[in-house]
């Protein structure tokens, strides 16, 4: 099994510039004007990325950094955030997202673990606030003195520029002062800093959620991403005229590269809301009319609750994921019988999609649809031996734009002798070549022998209570694991009447032992946004 074949190699030959300087310096004289990024009332014009991003990566150089540098990035979508990611890639640095979850601690073992120099950050974020929490944990850190600073505990870390300026705070550590060293670097250093940079030079550090193991940095260069996301967009048809709303964070690898990359390559507009409010999400939609939705669509799930959301022009959106929000001609009757994708950050994003968006046949019901081009795919059993169509083994990748390994580990503990990467995921294939996902493998639940698919008894409970269930295997002294169930919802559910249904649909092996039903506020989540797997399992006690 392989991915199609248009563009598997990072240089096609066909004009795509593969630094992301390179492709914005086209992007910025193409488009000039026109809106890169609208989040709420800030927006971002190509002409605007370019000016003021040559200003930080002057101002960057002149505080000491350059190729190899590893500068974090701690803001949410927004302006900020991409003025210091295209700074930071022109001058051949590499950008660290952090995400805005994050406690102390977790952002202390992130900059220590990335080995990160300089930190571009917000002052804040809703209940987040930074500067309290990178000075409680840096004990060395003292805003009202001169940087830079010295830290045991952070040995790299020698500047972080925020925002908007604590009180109190000498000018070296506000985003104004540093942008006052610009003034230092001639711009012709600037231009020998960007050509000097390589298409295989690293761009990014994207971390994993460490949902079931501690984050890992995930490395992807220049060229490889950038080339990945043309292909994407190719399949996507996102072109200069298309408008895409996107809910992912920046600092995960949706938003990183399939929203924001994937935009710059599109030359088209990326448009996105940090309302907390679902009103104030609304008028930025039906404002900015666009015609692309993509992102989780659990985020959106409440605006249709939104008093306001009947009287909503929303007839602007075409395609894409965000079902909730999707007029009625777009939305899918059934989701289950339009492909799905498979990201991950350790494939730059999307590694299986289709083209065609249509409803499916029945027998194609949950399909992931195929490796996008430049991936080859094999799926193996737990011997490496490939399984035959219809049999479930474990997801393996090979090619150009994975990842180029993980921050600090050596490539023969990621891939084998001959490139491959085991992604973890259990999958299964069809005769055609659809992929279906069936879990991931340290998910797999074994009860009495058997193996049981969470997402295969989730996806039953969604059809027949149109609840979102998460499912987990409980240790249990005689059956190994039983099967239970969190379902999320404020009203009670007949547990022995939705058992009873179940049966009609799964092996009597596979319908939970134990239901618990709560609210959403009760569902165990991580500082990353994921479910904390292991605090699931403890609800359910002995």
């Amino acid at each position: 099994m392989t991915g199609a074949v248009t563009a598997t190699v990072i240089d096609a030959g066909d004009g795509l510039p593969l630094t992301v300087g390179a492709l914005l310096a086209e992007r910025a004289a193409e488009h000039g004007d026109r809106p890169l990024l609208v989040v709420d009332d800030d927006v971002l014009t190509y002409a605007d990325a370019d000016r003021r991003s040559t200003e930080l990566a002057r101002a960057l150089l002149a505080a000491g950094l350059g190729g190899g540098s590893r500068v974090a990035l701690l803001h949410p979508n927004g302006a900020e955030f991409v003025i210091g990611w295209l700074a930071a890639a022109r001058i051949g640095a590499v950008s660290v997202p952090l995400s805005t979850f994050s406690t102390p601690t977790e952002l202390v073992g992130l900059l220590l673990g990335a080995d990160v120099t300089a930190v571009l950050a917000a002052a804040g974020y809703r209940n987040q606030d930074f500067v309290a929490s990178l000075s409680g944990a840096i004990s060395e850190l003292d805003l009202a003195a001169p940087g830079p600073l010295l830290s045991p505990s952070v040995p790299s870390l020698r500047r972080i520029a925020f925002a908007s300026a604590p009180e109190g705070a000498d000018a070296d550590w506000t985003l104004d002062g540093l942008r006052g060293l610009a003034e230092r670097i001639d711009p012709e250093v600037l231009d020998a800093a960007e050509s000097d940079v390589a298409p295989s030079d690293p761009m990014v550090i994207v971390h994993t959620s460490g949902s079931t193991s501690a984050p890992k940095g995930v490395v992807h260069g220049h060229g490889a991403l950038i080339r990945h996301l043309d292909n994407l967009n190719q399949m996507r048809r996102y072109a200069p005229d298309e408008v895409l709303f996107a809910n992912s964070p920046f600092f995960w690898i949706g938003g990183f590269a399939y929203s924001l990359l994937g935009t710059l390559v599109a030359g088209a507009r990326l448009v996105a809301s940090n309302s907390a409010e679902a009103g104030g999400v609304l008028d930025v939609i039906e404002r900015e009319r666009p015609t692309m939705v993509n992102g989780f669509a659990a985020g959106v799930a409440h605006l249709p609750k939104d008093p306001s959301f009947a009287r909503r022009d929303l007839s602007s959106i075409q395609r894409g994921n965000l079902h909730p929000i999707m007029p009625e001609a777009a939305r899918p009757a059934d989701p289950e019988l339009r492909h799905a994708m498979l990201g991950m950050t350790e494939a730059g994003s999307v590694c299986l999609a289709s083209e065609d968006e249509s409803d499916q046949p029945e027998h194609r019901r949950g399909s992931f649809g195929r490796p996008v081009p430049g991936f080859e795919a094999e799926v193996r059993d737990e011997s490496g031996a490939a399984v035959p169509a219809g049999e479930v083994g474990v997801l393996w990748f090979r090619g150009p734009f994975l990842m180029q390994g993980y921050d600090g580990r050596e490539r023969h503990r990621t891939f084998d002798a001959d490139g491959w990467y085991s992604t973890g995921d259990l999958v299964s294939v069809d005769a055609d070549g659809f992929v279906y996902f069936k879990g991931r493998d340290s998910d797999m639940i074994k009860t009495a022998g058997a193996n049981v698919s969470p997402r295969e008894v989730e996806a039953a409970i969604l059809e027949e209570t149109g609840l979102t269930a998460h499912v987990v295997g409980v240790e249990h002294p005689e059956r190994g694991q039983v099967v239970s169930a969190l379902i999320r919802s404020t009203d009670p559910v007949d547990v022995d009447d939705l058992r009873t249904r179940l049966r009609g649909r799964l092996s009597a092996y596979k319908v939970p032992k134990q239901v618990r039903v709560v609210p959403d506020s009760e569902v165990p989540i991580m500082s990353s946004g994921k479910l904390d797997l292991r605090a699931l399992k403890e609800m359910f006690g002995d």
